[in-house]
């Protein structure tokens, strides 16, 4: 048996399952949100303020748009992806929201559903950041059913004129341009929609006790007129918004294992050092047992997080498995924050430690892009053939 301590974050050696350059992408990750993100992001939730600063940095490490071929983008494979938005999130999971929508939301739907025309405009510099986008999808009255979607859009000559509203957006008050999905007499259809457009009102959601460094607005179109060639030509019926989401939901797969990392890591220090009763926290057998179970979460999340990354890689990747890893990763990460939370004693809730910070935001990501409940019913009707929505 080996002598050498196990690296306490990763038990089952997913480090050396990784190519040299995926090892590379995720130590230029980690080293900017260690130097960029972690010294400013307590003060960003605590002033309810997105990092706006960061997103040239974001941009010079081409983590926008990273997983998209050409137009400017890094083209790097889908294990990267999700190494980066793992990095990412260990710093919090405002920057890593910003990301999947600027990328897996808005980059991805006009790379896959826009035309040659719509992305060669808007790729290139949504990838250097000069243009940040947001996906106005859910609606107040709809949630978890998009198909009650009532933002419609009509013709006007070869134009369009949308109106509706979109709620939880984010991003929103800090978009550039927003790929908006409204019904049409072609059915539900995608358009791209610039945010200084007449009619086009933004009131930013405040008072948030979750993802306070994020950008969170509600979007609000009344009469906006938008050129035929908005419309994203490809962007057909639901099926072509939820691929998005699906797109969305694997990084958080990935994301929330940082989060869960950043918690182990900040108690471990913390119950080593601190002492109670003549001995450290950590050499009693409850903490041990659920610093155990900490570690074994995170691992199985981590493995199954691995094996989703080579199942898209290889075109394979199936809704139902980004639903099982969305649903099992992020309900670990929040189990974990709070247990951290709780093994903090009172220091716990100061945000001196990141791991309350992670439990609250994490309250907001099990929900959204798929509350637990709405992917457990897809594996679900994946298992048994029945839709039970």
């Amino acid at each position: 048996m080996s002598n050498v301590p196990h690296d306490p974050l990763d038990l089952f050696g997913v480090q050396a399952c990784l190519t040299d350059e995926e090892r590379l992408i995720q130590t230029s990750v980690a080293r900017f949100v260690a130097a960029e993100v972690t010294p400013r992001i307590r003060a960003c939730f605590e002033q309810h303020r997105f990092p706006r600063e960061l997103i040239p940095g974001l941009a010079n490490l081409g983590v926008l748009g990273a997983g998209i071929q050409g137009y400017d983008c890094a083209g790097l494979n889908a294990i990267s992806v999700g190494l980066i938005c793992q990095e990412l999130e260990r710093g919090d999971s405002a920057l890593r929201s910003f990301v999947s929508v600027q990328s897996s939301l808005c980059m991805h739907a006009i790379h896959a559903y826009g035309s040659d025309a719509q992305r060669l405009q808007y790729l290139p510099r949504m990838a250097r950041g000069e243009i940040v986008g947001c996906f106005g999808l859910t609606e107040a009255h709809g949630g978890s059913d998009p198909g009650k979607l009532r933002t419609e859009a009509r013709r006007s000559g070869a134009d369009w004129v949308l109106n509706g509203a979109k709620i939880w957006i984010t991003n929103g008050a800090i978009a550039d341009l927003a790929v908006i999905w409204a019904n049409t007499d072609l059915g539900l259809r995608g358009f791209l929609v610039d945010t200084r457009s007449s009619g086009f009102e933004v009131t930013e959601i405040e008072n948030k006790m979750s993802l306070r460094a994020s950008d969170t607005a509600a979007l609000y179109l009344s009469d906006v007129l938008v050129p035929a060639e908005a419309l994203l030509p490809l962007a057909e019926g639901l099926r072509a918004a939820l691929s998005c989401l699906n797109q969305a939901r694997y990084g958080i797969a990935w994301g929330v294992i940082g989060a869960a990392q950043d918690c182990l890591n900040t108690v471990l220090d913390y119950t080593g050092s601190r002492e109670l009763f003549g001995r450290p926290l950590a050499a009693t057998q409850s903490v041990q047992i659920r610093l155990a179970d900490m570690a074994r979460r995170i691992t199985t999340a981590q493995l199954l997080a691995l094996q989703l990354g080579r199942l898209k890689d290889a075109g394979q990747l199936t809704p139902v498995q980004v639903s099982l890893a969305k649903w099992n990763n992020a309900r670990m990460a929040l189990d974990i924050a709070r247990d951290c939370r709780d093994l903090l004693g009172a220091a716990g809730i100061s945000a001196e430690f990141s791991p309350v910070r992670h439990l609250m935001n994490l309250e907001s990501v099990v929900t959204y892009e798929g509350t637990q409940t709405i992917h457990q019913l897809s594996v679900g009707r994946a298992l048994t053939g029945f839709s039970a929505f």
